[in-house]
């Protein structure tokens, strides 16, 4: 059975187009607002989107570009070279000086063993080497009595004990004398005429003071007083060996003085000249003191 709509209300189409009209238009109002609102608040900037980017101009042809300065760490990296280099050029003068400081002391260390084995009576072994190579071309006659005293050695205690040996030899004491003429002997030397001014030394006394000056290394007036005892002919061997003792001694005494001042002829271990002055050139000399009137 078909339906009967003549029972619904009639449509009024005038007032439902005025609605709809008046929904868009208060939509679109607020949704300006709404915009305007966002504007004011900061929210949307118009003014930037629609501004042109700013584009770099290319620099004039011979004006220097910012990408050609040097940058800070470029600058601060060349700055650190040249300190480096500097530094480099001071060690290689620091070397060279130290090079030949360390040459005159590594000579005076041989010269130092070379009196320990001298004195020893040892010989000098690899000690002999280094005293040519060093020292040959400043004290030749040095170094070559040193030589010869190692070949022969002669030490102190060598020459004590033949002193001590050739003591009555010295005194003029036969050798059978007895007992009367031993003491007949020693009463008349107790009485002596003094001739003189100057003390006047017994063959006793100058026996024992020829041995204190020998154990203080006083070598010259050892011999000096030995040859003036009444049997001095009996000490000539031991006169010739005191004095290659003593001319060692003085042979050393020139090579330890040649290591801390020889100027030019001085040599290193490889035989190079050291060109480091020695301690006489570089010390400094002190003040004189003017007497004020």
């Amino acid at each position: 059975m078909p339906e009967d709509y003549s029972a619904l209300p009639p449509v009024r189409k005038g007032s439902s187009l005025k609605t709809l009209l008046a929904t868009v238009v208060l939509s679109f109002a607020g949704g300006a607002a709404l915009l305007g609102y966002l504007v004011w608040d900061g929210r949307i900037d118009l003014g930037q989107s629609a501004a042109p980017q700013p584009v770099a101009s290319l620099p004039a042809s011979g004006s220097q570009t910012p990408a050609a300065l040097p940058s800070p760490a470029t600058t601060t990296l060349e700055t650190k070279l040249a300190d480096l280099e500097r530094r480099m050029a001071q060690l290689d003068l620091q070397a060279a000086a130290f090079g030949g400081t360390s040459a005159r002391a590594e000579g005076l260390l041989v010269a130092m063993a070379a009196r320990r084995a001298i004195e020893q009576g040892k010989p000098l072994g690899y000690l002999e080497g280094q005293l040519k190579t060093r020292f040959s071309a400043a004290r030749p006659d040095a170094v070559n009595t040193l030589l010869a005293s190692a070949r022969a050695p002669v030490t102190l205690d060598m020459l004590a004990a033949q002193l001590d040996d050739l003591g009555p030899a010295l005194l003029g004491t036969p050798r059978n004398e007895g007992g009367w003429d031993r003491f007949t002997r020693e009463l008349s030397g107790l009485f002596v005429i003094r001739r003189q001014e100057g003390p006047v030394h017994k063959p006793t006394q100058r026996l024992d003071h020829a041995r204190m000056l020998l154990r203080g290394g006083r070598i010259d007036e050892a011999i000096a007083e030995v040859s003036k005892m009444p049997g001095n002919a009996a000490a000539k061997d031991w006169i010739v060996q005191a004095q290659r003792y003593a001319a060692a001694q003085a042979a050393l005494g020139q090579i330890e003085e040649a290591a801390l001042n020889e100027p030019e002829r001085l040599k290193s271990a490889t035989g190079e000249a050291v060109q480091q002055p020695g301690l006489a050139a570089t010390a400094t000399p002190a003040p004189t003191l003017t007497p004020t009137p």
